[in-house]
């Protein structure tokens, strides 16, 4: 079972490798990744030196290349295809059917994982993109229960990559179309919901506000920790009461059912988190190796530590994790 880790820079791409990933994703400083976000990402240089610096202790990496290219220039994702290639990336994680097909053509050779922004979560989806583009694994949507994964895995030979910790999403994995509503930018194709040059933070009074494009998310006391305007975390008034109305914080954590995800047929557990810093990223990555290491030292025995929780619940949105619809019983 690999533990993938994101990396948002080369430090954090460092803390993963040291504190026990399998291997890492990162993207590049532009729109070709789900994570745009300004002061993220890696130059060519950077994306070199990290690739070198995983390889060397038995660690791969993936290239995140999972927005859309729009047909006045597509050339920068083309560009960022071939760069992989040059820099010896382990595999590109992509959904554009042209991307998938251009790399799969040019570069038999490299690995391809279908990215949870094609939203493939039937065998049959998956199979087609394996018979067309020759893909190795596929990252599924987490709206999966566990009967679903393994039933999935019964009807394809494709890896599954599941998410297995951080941050949850109301929209379609990262297609956030209320932040291209309010902010006329769409993250499939500049990369990033709530783009930072949209957010403001402002003190009124005593309170502090946050908005995204002038429509206020939330308002907080003094002392009390803001948090990065999201609409679907804002806090707004509804029925006379003002809360969190579409999506309470909290991360997703798996810990508590990781026999069942890892007997269903997964074969990587992914770390959510490019935005996050170093230190989340090495707290989550060494955490979740010692999870996985414990299933397999003793399976029948494994129990979610407490430390390992309350560990992981000081990095989670809102303190507190859920299991999703991992525990889900879907009718």
């Amino acid at each position: 079972m690999e533990v993938l880790a994101p990396a948002g820079n080369l430090p954090s791409l460092r803390a993963a490798v040291d504190n026990g990933a399998d291997a890492v994703y990162l993207g590049f400083r532009n729109a070709t990744n789900a994570r745009n976000f300004e002061g993220l990402n890696f130059s060519d240089e950077e994306a070199a030196q990290g690739i070198e610096y995983a390889h060397k202790r038995g660690a791969k990496v993936n290239v995140v290349l999972n927005t859309y290219p729009q047909v006045n220039d597509p050339s920068e994702w083309y560009r960022t295809v071939d760069l992989a290639h040059e820099l010896g990336a382990d595999a590109i994680i992509m959904a554009n059917l042209a991307l998938l097909k251009y790399a799969a053509d040019r570069y038999p050779d490299l690995h391809l994982h279908l990215s949870v922004q094609a939203s493939a979560s039937n065998y049959e989806a998956i199979n087609f993109y394996k018979k067309h583009f020759n893909i190795t694994r596929v990252v599924l949507p987490r709206v999966l229960t566990v009967p679903e994964i393994k039933h999935l895995k019964e009807h394809t030979d494709v890896e599954l990559e599941v998410f297995a910790y951080g941050g949850l999403c109301v929209m379609a994995e990262g297609r956030c179309y209320l932040s291209s509503y309010v902010t006329g930018a769409s993250p499939n194709i500049e990369g990033v919901c709530s783009p930072a040059r949209h957010v403001k933070f402002e003190n009124q009074g005593p309170k502090l506000q946050t908005r995204l494009n002038e429509v206020l998310i939330a308002e907080y006391d003094e002392g009390e920790e803001a948090a990065y305007p999201t609409i679907c975390k804002g806090r707004f008034e509804a029925n006379d009461h003002v809360y969190h109305v579409m999506e309470e914080p909290s991360s997703l954590n798996i810990m508590e059912m990781l026999p069942e995800v890892i007997e269903a047929g997964a074969c990587s557990l992914k770390i959510e988190g490019r935005q996050r810093t170093k230190s989340y990223v090495a707290t989550v990555t060494k955490t979740m190796r010692q999870a996985v290491d414990a299933y397999y030292a003793n399976p029948e025995r494994f129990r979610a530590k407490g430390a390992w929780l309350r560990t992981l619940n000081q990095t989670s949105e809102g303190k507190t994790h859920t299991l999703g619809v991992y525990q889900e019983q879907w009718s």
